[in-house]
């Protein structure tokens, strides 16, 4: 239910970030992240679909940043109906322009944002095909991209796949990337290596600690991971890793620790929305998917000083420089993984070295400043009329 009346004063743009959220992630947090940083010029709020209930943490966590949150009543089956619903939220709050963010706010975004005649934009950040429903939706979703007032795509990497799939005219196309939430490390917590310390089991503690995060699930190539990590012991067995996350691979992975012998060197304790705070306790930062957007734990990792292993897939080589702010390796392939992790650990003085030039980096390229101004220029494109006022 929405905490505030409608029809709040109009002294700038009226935005809405539309999703089906289950969680404070990764895109959570830059919908919230550019909320922060637009609030002088834009009034934003979010709407979820239920999802079963599972969209209140999100909605709790930008209401206590101020903003306005609220759960639709209608959702799957009644999807009409939720698009009714929508549309008559959108006209009641005279809103000027819809952000939608998933396959099935983009499917019932378009629609709703078409009866009241304002204009959608679509929130590209990659597609998962996890299972063989959302295969069915992410196809959906592809074939709808084109029909949309502008796609919105995190990198160039994915501008490229929508390119490709999607058909989507160039002139609607724009690429804003994700951003670092520098401010979230200007300190580092002193308790974060004990608590990371603390996942370990029995009296192994490493004395080098990798960090990865994600959904448990194929496209995120944590099977690799482990593999990896078995060549990573033969060389550096002090090293341990913590693999945050849920999703469908959970047991397979906790299988595959357990007949490698690597209980108690792969810890996985779930999934955390204090990731932020236990970034800093960590030594590096592996990611081995087989397809990304623009990952959010690249970005946060270079915030927090951290070097970072990542495979060349989506906009992973736009965030990580190779042999300056981590090394880049291909996807699927444990052994080169493997020897890159290896490389890292071997040597602290490059961690350091490369963790300050990955601060560097966000800073000069991957700001919410520059990520809010980006989204100006394109609410001047949309809406013209109501930007100049703002402005």
């Amino acid at each position: 239910m929405d905490l505030k009346p409608a029809r709040r004063m109009r002294h700038g743009m009226n935005v809405v970030h539309l999703t089906a959220s289950t969680l404070f992630g990764g895109p959570e947090r830059q919908m919230l992240g550019l909320a922060q940083t637009l609030r002088s010029h834009a009034n934003t709020r979010f709407i979820s679909f239920a999802e079963g209930g599972r969209c209140r943490e999100f909605l709790l966590e930008v209401r206590n940043h101020g903003f306005r949150g609220q759960m639709l009543k209608r959702d799957t089956p009644k999807l009409l109906a939720a698009v009714a619903e929508l549309a008559d939220d959108l006209r009641t709050n005279a809103i000027d322009v819809v952000l939608c963010h998933g396959y099935k706010s983009v499917l019932l975004g378009r629609m709703a944002a078409r009866r009241v005649g304002v204009p959608a934009v679509a929130i590209s950040r990659g597609w998962t095909a996890e299972n063989r429903k959302v295969r069915a939706y992410e196809w959906l979703e592809r074939r709808v991209l084109q029909h949309m007032d502008r796609v919105v795509c995190v990198s160039q990497g994915q501008a490229a796949k929508v390119r490709q799939w999607c058909g989507v005219p160039e002139a609607r196309l724009r690429v804003i990337p994700n951003a670092a939430r520098l401010e979230a490390f200007t300190q580092r917590d002193p308790e974060a290596r004990s608590r990371l310390l603390a996942f370990f089991p029995g009296s192994f503690r490493p004395a080098s600690i990798l960090l990865a995060a994600g959904r448990l699930s194929p496209e995120k190539g944590f099977k690799i991971l482990v593999e990896a990590m078995g060549n990573v012991g033969r060389e550096h067995p002090s090293a341990g890793l913590v693999l945050f996350g849920e999703g469908v691979e959970r047991a397979e992975l906790q299988q595959q620790i357990d007949s490698l012998g690597l209980r108690d060197r792969i810890v996985l304790p779930g999934f955390r929305s204090d990731l932020d705070l236990l970034l800093t306790g960590a030594d590096l930062v592996a990611l081995s998917s087989f397809t990304e957007g623009l990952p959010n734990i690249l970005l946060e990792a270079s915030a927090a000083g951290l070097p970072v292993v990542a495979t060349a897939v989506g906009g992973c080589p736009e965030v990580v420089s190779h042999g300056e702010t981590g090394l880049i390796v291909p996807p699927g392939e444990p052994g080169a993984l493997a020897q890159a992790l290896n490389l890292l650990l071997s040597n602290v003085s490059l961690q350091s070295s490369m963790g300050r030039a990955g601060q560097q980096r966000m800073r000069d390229r991957f700001t919410f400043t520059a990520q809010a101004l980006a989204y100006r220029t394109l609410f001047a494109e949309l809406c013209p009329v109501r930007e100049s006022v703002a402005a």
